[in-house]
């Protein structure tokens, strides 16, 4: 008697959808402004949201995912290890050397901002946006 009803299938999202869920995904790093770090969720949640409903989301939200934790996650570890050997090293001189290094690693994730919020322009727009090196290597993934 425990019957379960058939669940229809998801309906597939329009192209205007589309581009707005993938740019919604890359302008998730915006999220890191005020959390710091929760910006990674949002392309996590609209990739499980909307996976089964649209390749080019899925696609468009993994990549904001995987840049986000590279450039801002690791960005800041290795922002924080840059200035711990420079703060380490001034002690004897030799640190003051690292601080321009220490200051160019800094700027991470500035860049992973500013290059986030291009993505989610150029898929607003209807781009087939990818990230360098990142991008490619998705599409291999998804396409099987």
């Amino acid at each position: 008697m425990n019957e379960q009803i058939p669940q229809p299938a998801p309906l597939p999202l329009t192209p205007q959808e589309e581009r707005q869920w993938a740019m919604l995904a890359h302008l998730g790093v915006l999220a890191n402004l005020f959390s710091g770090i929760l910006g990674p969720v949002v392309p996590l949640a609209i990739y499980l949201i909307y996976k089964d409903r649209s390749r080019y989301v899925a696609y468009q939200s993994l990549q904001g995912l995987v840049f986000q934790l590279i450039w801002w996650v690791g960005g800041g570890i290795l922002t924080g290890i840059a200035w711990a050997i420079t703060g380490t090293l001034s002690a004897v001189i030799i640190g003051l050397i690292c601080i321009p290094f220490a200051c160019a690693i800094s700027a991470m994730p500035l860049v992973a901002l500013v290059y986030g919020v291009y993505a989610g322009i150029q898929c607003n727009q209807g781009a087939d946006f990818k990230y360098w090196l990142i991008g490619d290597w998705f599409r291999g993934t998804l396409t099987g």
